[in-house]
């Protein structure tokens, strides 16, 4: 079997989270790591770590929302440092605290400007690049909230579907060329952002375990990446059943907004 073990990687939303656990998992003597987040205090943090692990890092302020400062950057980057491995990782949730709460057009297209533009953003510059040189892998952050939509975070489950059906759409046109995408669907994991979620979050991973079964998972060449396996399971056979009784279900597990007392 090919070694698929990726030197040159490059992680957005590196300050925390999935993002923050998957630059630890990687960083290694002999690897550069390109970082990229919002928030400098954090991803400086992030980025000394990874140096003291032995690994090369660059690392770079930046919004996945700014188009073309994100295609600057990876340019940059990609020239000293032909990237071998692309996690597009950024993202941000939200989520409906009552059944009078709504997500307005600002809130929504804010949620649609980070999770599907700011992964394009991410991607576009860089997949020309791959294909050029025949060679590479993209990973995608989805979520098990792209497979059915809950009525507690409308925006989220739309633009993690999103991004669900363009890398598939893309895929093949990728392989053709010898680069590979894989598409990363995480049930709940202990982050920031999980732990303002209001609803009930079963079989809950830390975000190293995340991150080890996400790189394990990544080398052995899997196009799709969903955990845990269970609760993988029960989103796919969601869709399956009549729509009213997938409300139902969802409603017994707290994933619908209660009304306000």
């Amino acid at each position: 079997m090919p070694d698929r073990r990726p030197r040159s990687i490059v992680i957005t939303g590196a300050s925390a989270g999935i993002g923050q656990a998957l630059a630890r998992a990687y960083a290694a003597p002999g690897v550069t790591l390109g970082l990229v987040a919002r928030d400098a205090a954090r991803l400086q943090t992030c980025a000394e770590q990874c140096r003291q692990a032995g690994a090369t890092v660059v690392s770079g302020q930046l919004d996945v929302r700014d188009a073309d400062a994100v295609a600057a950057w990876l340019t940059a980057f990609d020239d000293a440092h032909p990237i071998e491995l692309l996690i597009a990782n950024a993202g941000v949730a939200s989520t409906l605290s009552s059944t009078s709460d709504w997500e307005d057009l600002a809130r929504t297209r804010e949620v649609f400007d980070t999770n599907f533009y700011g992964a394009f953003h991410t991607l576009r510059p860089v997949l020309d690049r791959l294909r050029a040189r025949k060679h590479g892998h993209v990973a995608v952050i989805s979520s098990l909230a792209a497979i059915r939509g809950m009525a507690i975070s409308p925006a989220y489950c739309a633009s993690k579907s999103a991004i669900k059906a363009y890398g598939e759409s893309v895929r093949p046109l990728l392989a053709a060329d010898g680069v590979r995408l894989s598409l990363v669907f995480p049930g709940f994991v202990k982050t920031a952002m999980s732990d303002v979620f209001p609803g009930d979050k079963p079989f809950l991973w830390s975000a190293e375990k995340a991150a080890r079964y996400i790189r394990a998972k990544l080398e052995s060449g899997r196009a799709e990446i969903a955990f845990p396996a269970l609760l993988a399971l029960g989103m796919r056979l969601l869709p399956l059943l009549p729509p009213l009784l997938g409300d139902r279900i969802l409603d017994r597990l707290s994933y619908l907004p209660r009304a306000e007392r």
